[in-house]
């Protein structure tokens, strides 16, 4: 197998870039089932839609935690095993993911269900947001399982050789949604409800196009007994998808901290807590356009650089990395230029210039761009280095580095920096946003570090 496999033979530049443009097609257009509503909402419901949906994302956002955990882990797990050698083991990997992710979905669709109501309250969502939340999330919810199964699976399909396929499953959702939202929020005006169903049946046919493969997957074929879920196979599964499972947990829970801020700073300044609640997830939204590249990249040197590190390659498994951090550091420099250059124009798309405070929102809209986005140029370390280290079986120093940005810098940033620029006469609200810059740099300074260690410690080329 090690001699067959192109993953161990192929040149390493041209096999990323076999792996990394589907997979950064793939990420373009899971970003767009969000943008895609925003844009739609805003031109319609107005800024309380677009405040709705942000929301609505912490929810949104821990179903692709789990996507990511298993099927990253899942991925990781089968590429690994294949490159030693072991296909039997490889393929549990691979069944045992696919009954998670539907199994998981199910259960958090239906709890999540039970409790929108006090967990909307919870995260403190305006009294004039909340019926907005509740219509859109009472559809959302309906299609976790489908869109958790084809996230997944979309990453085992990868990790199979089949890049293109990978990609074409979120890409026939993700237009599926374009069309579908155009239709129902512009011309039926369902407003929240359209945009939610437009997105459910987007996920619903990537569902289906993944299972197709799935079960005719071309390294072997998938049995009744890889799909029985096995504990130490699920726990290996989760040990390696845990550094994406708890990178974007973090995520909720910066979300729900930055919602939390948005509201309370907003509040004391000028614009109220609506418009920068919207600004905010706007900008989230806008800059996961921009990760997508760099996620893209560090999705599409997974199975390059598992496989190497199975049949002990070192050599390209370190190429692969540094071919790809190239790559996030120019992607990452022309996001940079964008978002400093033209912050007004990407914060106009997402509104109606009639609306009533439009030019509040377009202020603090400018504002919000351009601040967050100070560091961009350095944004691409950390998520690479963050799926290198899962990638060559160190799943703990993969996890290390995925909660520096999130958990370990930007949460007590986002808590500290609004009183301290309170103290000294600012604003709380402009505090929340250089937190976000200052988290950027020093989760880049820790990733470096730590890639620096791995690459004299784990991946000592042998004489």
């Amino acid at each position: 197998m090690q001699k067959e496999n192109i993953l161990g033979t192929a040149p390493v530049g041209k096999l990323l870039r076999k792996f990394a443009v589907p997979s950064i097609v793939s990420m373009l257009v899971i970003s767009l089932y969000n943008i895609v509503d925003q844009f739609f909402i805003g031109q319609t419901v107005g800024a309380l839609g677009n405040a709705a949906t942000n929301m609505a994302f912490p929810i949104t956002t821990l179903c692709l935690a789990v996507t990511l955990a298993f099927g990253i882990g899942g991925a990781s797990g089968f590429n690994l095993n294949m490159g030693a050698g072991d296909r039997k083991k490889a393929m549990k990997f691979v069944g045992n993911s696919v009954t998670m992710l539907f199994a998981v979905g199910v259960v958090i669709a239906i709890i999540v269900q039970l409790i929108l109501n006090p967990v909307l309250v919870f995260f403190q969502t305006p009294e004039k947001v909340l019926p907005y939340a509740v219509e859109y999330l009472r559809v959302i919810l309906l299609g976790v399982p489908f869109v958790m199964l084809a996230g997944g699976g979309a990453h085992l399909i990868r990790a199979d050789g089949s890049p293109w396929y990978s990609m074409a499953c979120n890409a026939s959702g993700a237009v599926a949604n374009v069309i579908l939202d155009y239709l129902f929020v512009m011309k039926f005006g369902w407003g929240m409800t359209g945009a939610a169903v437009a997105t459910v049946l987007g996920q619903v046919l990537s569902c289906g196009i993944a299972v197709i493969y799935l079960f005719n997957f071309k390294a072997d074929k998938i049995l009744l007994k890889h799909l029985k879920p096995q504990f130490s196979i699920v726990l290996r599964t989760m040990q390696l998808g845990a550094a994406q499972f708890l990178n974007q947990l973090a995520m909720v829970l910066v979300q729900v901290a930055a919602n939390y801020s948005a509201i309370y700073y907003g509040k004391l300044s000028k614009y109220g807590p609506e418009i920068p609640l919207a600004c905010s997830g706007i900008i989230i939204k806008v800059l996961m356009i921009y990760f997508s590249f760099c996620i893209g990249i560090s999705q599409g040197m997974q199975p390059i650089a598992s496989f190497n590190k199975g049949a002990k390659k070192y050599d390209r498994v370190k190429k692969v990395f540094l071919i790809a951090l190239a790559c996030n550091e120019v992607i990452s420099i022309i996001a940079w230029i964008i978002m400093q250059t033209f912050p007004s124009q990407i914060m106009g798309l997402f509104a109606e210039s009639s609306a009533k405070d439009f030019h509040l929102y377009i202020e603090c809209g400018t504002k919000f761009c351009r601040i967050v986005s100070a560091l961009a140029f350095i944004n691409g370390i950390q998520p690479l280095s963050s799926t290198f280290c899962t990638a060559i079986g160190k799943p703990a120093k993969g996890t290390f580095i995925s909660l520096t940005r999130q958990i370990i810098f930007w949460l007590p940033l986002l808590i500290v920096m609004p009183i301290v620029f309170m103290h000294f006469g600012g604003e709380g609200i402009d505090g929340m946003m250089y937190s976000t810059p200052v988290a950027d740099a020093l989760a880049a300074i820790v990733s470096i570090l730590m890639i620096r260690s791995v690459f004299k410690k784990d991946l000592k080329t042998e004489a």
